[in-house]
C-alpha cells in the first residue's frame, strides 16, 4: 500500500496533531481525539473520523489545511458514535463542507432527531467526569439527509483498504475501523487508553488501557464482547477516542490483561446499567432500567437541605431575639 504523508509548506499554523500510522493523524481537542485518514498517495481523498466536542470546528479545519492543503475538505465524515464529544462539531462542519456523514444504522436514531441516548450514569464513580456526567448533552441531533448508514458489508466509503466493525456496548451503533495491512485500529470508545472517569487523567492523557468510559456505557455484556472482538484482530497500533496511541507489545499485553479481568477492571462495581442494560433498536431507546439510588448524591442533597434548615432557624432565632 502506498501511503504518502502530505506536508504542504504554505500553511503556517501551529496545529498540535500527532502521527498514528502511515496516512493517519490524530488531534486531541480538550479531552477527546479526532482522526484524519488519507487514501494513500491520492491527496485529494481523505476522511475525518469523529468531530470532537462542540466548538472544535476551527481546529479541525486548520488541521485539514495543514495536512491536505488550504480549503481542503474530506470525502466523508465517519462517526464512531454520536455522543456529544465525538459529534459535537459535525453540524457546524457541514456549514463549510458539503460532504456525507456515515454511521452505523443502529446509531442513526440519535443523529436524525428520533431519540436521545440513554442517560449517563454518574453513580459509576471513578472521578469528577463521572460525577458531572449527568450534565453532559445526550442529544439527539438531526443531520437530516446528510447522514447515511455505513454499508452492511463492513467496507468504508472512500477507503478501500479499511473495514469497520460493529462494536456496541458504549453506544448501540458504535463502530471501530481497522486496516489489516499494518493492523492499525481506530477503536473509538470501545476501549480507551486513559481513565476517562478522572478529569485529571482525561486532560493529561495519563496512559492506562481501560474499558469504555463507564458513565456513558449502557450495555456491559456487549461492551466486553466488543473488546474481545478487537483484541482478536491482534492490532499493532490502537488510536482511541480518549488517550494516547498505544502500540506493539504494550498494546497486546494491555488488551490481554483487560480481557482477563474485564469485570474487575472495566465494569463498575455499581451503576444503572451494570446488571440491566438499556434496550435499543433502530428507532432508538426502548427501555431504560430504573435510576439507582446514589448515596453520594443523596448525601449532598441532605447536606444542602440541612444547611438551608440551619440558616433558616438561625435567622428566625435572631429575628425573635430582636
Amino acid at each position: 500500500m502506498d501511503n504518502q504523508v502530505i506536508e504542504p509548506t504554505h500553511i503556517k499554523q501551529n496545529i498540535d496533531y500527532f502521527d498514528v500510522a502511515a496516512g493517519v493523524w490524530g488531534m486531541k481537542i480538550v479531552i477527546v481525539n479526532i482522526y484524519m485518514v488519507s487514501k494513500g498517495s491520492d491527496s485529494g481523498k481523505w476522511i475525518l473520523i469523529d468531530a470532537g466536542v462542540p466548538g472544535s470546528t476551527k481546529k479541525i479545519m486548520k488541521m485539514a489545511s495543514r495536512l491536505f492543503g488550504e480549503n481542503s475538505q474530506p470525502s466523508a465524515i465517519i462517526l464512531t458514535h454520536g455522543h456529544f464529544d465525538h459529534a459535537g462539531s459535525v453540524k457546524d462542519l457541514l456549514k463549510y463542507w458539503d460532504v456525507p456523514v456515515y454511521a452505523h444504522h443502529s446509531e442513526l436514531p440519535y443523529l436524525t432527531g428520533k431519540s436521545a441516548y440513554p442517560p449517563p450514569d454518574p453513580s459509576v464513580g471513578g472521578g469528577l467526569m463521572s460525577s458531572l456526567s449527568w450534565t453532559f448533552p445526550r442529544g439527539p441531533i438531526n443531520l437530516k439527509r446528510k447522514v447515511k448508514a455505513l454499508p452492511e458489508d463492513g467496507t468504508v466509503p472512500v477507503l478501500q483498504d479499511w473495514k469497520f466493525l460493529h462494536t456496541p456496548g458504549h453506544s448501540p451503533g458504535h463502530i471501530s475501523l481497522f486496516r489489516e495491512s499494518d493492523r492499525t485500529l481506530i477503536a473509538g470508545d470501545a476501549f480507551v487508553t486513559t481513565k476517562t472517569e478522572s478529569a485529571i487523567a482525561s486532560l493529561t492523557q495519563k496512559k492506562q488501557l481501560s474499558g469504555p468510559p463507564k458513565y456513558f456505557t449502557n450495555n456491559w455484556v456487549a461492551a466486553e464482547r466488543s473488546v474481545k472482538l478487537l483484541a482478536d484482530l491482534e492490532p499493532m497500533v490502537a488510536a482511541t477516542g480518549h488517550g494516547v496511541v498505544m502500540k506493539g507489545e504494550e498494546l497486546k499485553q494491555g488488551l490481554k490483561g483487560l480481557i482477563a479481568s474485564f469485570q474487575e477492571k472495566a465494569v463498575p462495581k455499581h451503576g444503572r446499567y451494570v446488571n440491566d442494560p438499556a434496550i435499543t433498536n433502530d428507532e432508538g431507546v426502548q427501555y431504560l432500567p430504573p435510576k439507582p439510588f446514589d448515596p453520594l448524591l443523596s448525601a449532598s442533597v441532605f447536606g444542602l437541605a440541612a444547611l438551608a434548615a440551619y440558616t433558616l432557624v438561625t435567622r428566625v432565632g435572631k429575628h425573635s431575639s430582636k
